[in-house]
């Protein structure tokens, strides 16, 4: 197999490993940081015991998070040289400032998080759930900037030419603020809340079905629906607003996630299908001119297809590209009916009597990580031939001196590595489940009062 694409493989599984975890941090952050509020506000135990329990599993997420982002750093020095010396500016400087603005933050209140319970008073740690939210919030921020410039590079400069050209900042907040910097990362921070949120509706949802803890998970389910419903009616405009951004600045790749063939002619939407490259035809459902209508605002509006490409410069894989889009639109669509329905249910007070339902739930935590992953690989597939879109090809950016086997070899042992790590994340989480929200000793250690007892469920 060629080293180009082993170097993709490896980099594309190493990151689509790490990114099932720090997106389950920014959602669990956020539920923490819901339910040590609700505890200061009522001063119910019953919210002290969620922020306990939940504290535990952001911490789990949160360490194997940290691990498998490391191996990123180094597969850029190893495979992809030649691209690092190119954007060594723009990335050094997105990377400096995630280190200063997030990972400082983050870090230095995870210990009171972790470890100050009963050791400082309630509203200090509320503060130090809140530092460590909002900095995994901002560990996003640089993330998502510096992915967003090589799809809309802005605010920079070319220095040098042919192997030895790179990319220069001229102006950092116009790097900051590049055409797709917002909207992508308003995307991102959407898709963390559903998985967070999502992983909290499951495990409560499991405790309804079993008929354990059955108040505090109640409790829990509301709480963490209402956040759901209300990100995955807002991920609807939010990924709008995305394909709009895609539609202006990179057409090559809106044409390709809707399989759109024509160089100039009203492309249809489509709600499933397969893409046939040869004969640049899609079989599936769609709606007429719909695409059109959603990017221009009517139906007749001719929208830039492939073929106003040259075929070096528009993505080779056009129906993976189309089939991953539509999966995480599909998903999208489908945890809007799921949050809605149950929404819907819990006003009418039937919310918790449909065992289906919360079935549904349990394993419904799958949907937004296959959102995000699929939604990732539908964007960066979509810019190709570009690693950074319009300036350097993928082909020009790997490294020259690593040999296919090397490449090969390594792969081979970070899939054994992670396949561990993620067996051993299996393990503790579920262990972590069946202990339950409540902690024993803690409990032990105070007076079983009927007015303690009536706290828990309250």
């Amino acid at each position: 197999m060629e080293t180009e694409i082993l170097a993709r493989i490896q980099f594309a599984f190493t990151v689509a490993f790490h990114y099932i975890y720090p997106p389950l941090s920014i959602g669990l952050g956020l539920m923490l940081v819901i339910f040590e509020s609700q505890y200061i506000r009522t001063g119910k135990e019953i919210y002290h015991s969620l922020a306990r329990f939940w504290t535990k599993i952001f911490a789990l997420t949160f360490g194997i998070g940290v691990v498998t982002g490391i191996v990123m750093e180094f597969e850029f020095g190893t495979n992809w040289a030649v691209y690092s010396r190119y954007v060594g500016d723009i990335f050094g400087s997105a990377l400096a400032a995630e280190g200063i603005f997030a990972f400082a933050l983050e870090s230095g209140f995870l210990g009171v998080l972790l470890f100050g319970w009963n050791r400082v008073k309630p509203w200090v740690h509320l503060v130090a759930t809140i530092g460590v939210f909002l900095g995994s919030m901002f560990s996003a921020v640089w993330i998502v900037v510096a992915n967003s410039w090589q799809q809309t590079p802005a605010g920079y400069h070319i220095v040098g030419e042919g192997m030895n050209a790179r990319a220069e900042i001229t102006d950092f907040w116009e790097m900051v603020f590049n055409p797709s910097s917002v909207d992508r990362l308003l995307h991102v921070w959407l898709g963390a809340f559903l998985a967070g949120t999502f992983l909290v509706l499951s495990v409560h949802a499991w405790y309804l079905v079993k008929n354990k803890h059955v108040a505090i998970s109640k409790k829990a389910f509301k709480i963490a629906l209402s956040v759901a419903l209300v990100c995955s009616l807002a991920q609807l405009f939010a990924g709008h607003r995305s394909a709009e951004g895609v539609a202006e600045n990179q057409p090559a790749k809106l044409a390709a996630l809707e399989g759109h063939y024509p160089a100039e002619a009203p492309a249809d939407l489509y709600i499933m299908g397969w893409v046939d490259n040869d004969t640049q035809e899609v079989n599936g459902l769609a709606m007429p001119g719909m695409l059109s209508f959603l990017i221009h605002g009517d139906t007749e509006t001719p929208v830039t297809g492939l073929n106003a490409f040259p075929e070096d410069e528009r993505p080779g894989q056009v129906n993976a590209v189309f089939q991953f889009y539509h999966i995480m639109v599909a998903i999208g669509m489908f945890l809007i009916l799921l949050t809605g329905y149950a929404a819907f249910s819990w006003w009418r007070g039937t919310l918790f009597s449909q065992k289906w339902l919360m079935w549904l739930f349990v394993f419904s935590v799958l949907l937004p990580q296959i959102a995000n992953q699929t939604g990732w690989f539908a964007a960066e597939m979509g810019r190709q031939p570009w690693v950074v879109y319009g300036l350097l090809r993928t082909s020009d950016a790997f490294s020259q001196a690593v040999t296919s086997n090397q490449i090969l070899f390594s792969l081979i042992m970070f899939f054994v590595i992670y396949a561990l790590l993620f067996v051993l994340f299996l393990y503790l989480l579920n262990k972590k489940i069946k202990h339950g929200p409540y902690d024993t000793r803690e409990i032990d250690d105070r007076p079983h009062t009927k007015e303690f007892t009536e706290s828990l469920t309250r």
